[in-house]
């Protein structure tokens, strides 16, 4: 028997909420499973050249992970992957494995997991549980930790909004770019965290559009992360200029995802102009919100 699993790229934070937010987008890794003897992993697409295709391949870890969870013994799969969500850009291509190689083991096993389940031992594996989360339940998540317990809930997104994404071809470290965060906030930036992540949603809930320019603000990580990305200011500038209602790092960066509530080309247009200016090539592209999340099937 195989499987195929599709899972999308993924948006965490959206600005103010830090590792609670997530977005699902129309861009999907794919994976076909089978059982085997020993590991072995196929690659065509992003990272072909660079990603591990043995045991160590983050989407076969998936696979065992979702196998040990089940008390199932695990002798080995074959992989095929096909890539499309670049990698180390802040579009989820970490989760997207993670995720990936959970529910294709899942499939395989018959589906005894719930996306619950999932979702916990997903976020354990990434660290975090924003991007996993979306890349599960697909559209807008909100999630929380509490212990060893994950909780996501999954948030309608108005579709009179339009998404474009600036995808530079530099790369970004999450560790590096969570290395260079304070391990402390001041009081006052917290509390205007915490007012903007409550308008963000309040914002997209009520369909009012014209508040997210002050709900994208953040303190809490893209200023610090500046120094890695000095040219991201001038990116968010030129995006609101053209119209973009608010403009934020995707993820850790460097990728940057500006929201428009008409037509989103002027806006990428700008951001991709302001990128040239830097000397960085990258180009941006306007992307629908997936609302089904990761999705499997047999298919023989």
């Amino acid at each position: 028997m195989r499987v195929h699993v599709s899972v999308p790229a993924t948006s965490a934070n959206l600005g103010p909420g830090f590792d609670a937010l997530g977005l699902a987008w129309a861009l999907h890794n794919e994976v076909v499973l089978s059982e085997a003897e020993g590991v072995s992993v196929a690659i065509e697409g992003e990272g072909a050249a660079r990603l591990p295709r043995t045991a160590d391949n983050m989407v076969a870890r998936g696979v065992k992970l979702a196998y040990d969870a089940t008390g199932r013994p695990f002798k080995g799969c074959a992989l095929a992957c096909t890539n499309r969500v670049p990698s180390a850009r802040g579009l989820g291509s970490s989760a997207a494995a993670w995720v990936g190689g959970l529910v294709a083991g899942n499939a395989l096993l018959g589906a005894p997991l719930t996306k619950d389940a999932l979702l916990s031992l997903a976020a354990r594996a990434e660290g975090h549980p924003d991007n996993v989360a979306a890349a599960i339940f697909g559209g807008l998540t909100v999630s929380c930790v509490s212990g060893a317990t994950v909780t996501a809930v999954p948030l309608p997104v108005p579709a009179s909004l339009r998404w474009v994404v600036l995808i530079p071809e530099v790369t970004n470290a999450t560790a590096d770019a969570r290395a260079i965060l304070p391990t402390s906030v001041p009081h006052a930036d917290a509390v205007f965290n915490v007012q903007r992540v409550a308008l963000l949603l309040a914002s997209l809930w009520a369909g009012r559009p014209a508040a997210l320019g002050v709900a994208f603000e953040d303190r809490l990580h893209e200023p610090y992360r500046l120094r890695l990305f000095p040219w991201m200011s001038d990116v968010v500038k030129a995006a609101r200029a053209a119209g973009a209602l608010g403009c934020v790092l995707s993820g850790a960066g460097p990728s940057l995802l500006a929201v428009v509530a008409g037509d989103g080309a002027p806006v990428a247009a700008a951001m991709e102009a302001v990128l040239r200016r830097a000397g960085i090539a990258g180009a941006a592209r306007a992307l629908d919100v997936d609302t089904s999340g990761a999705r499997s099937r047999v298919i023989g």
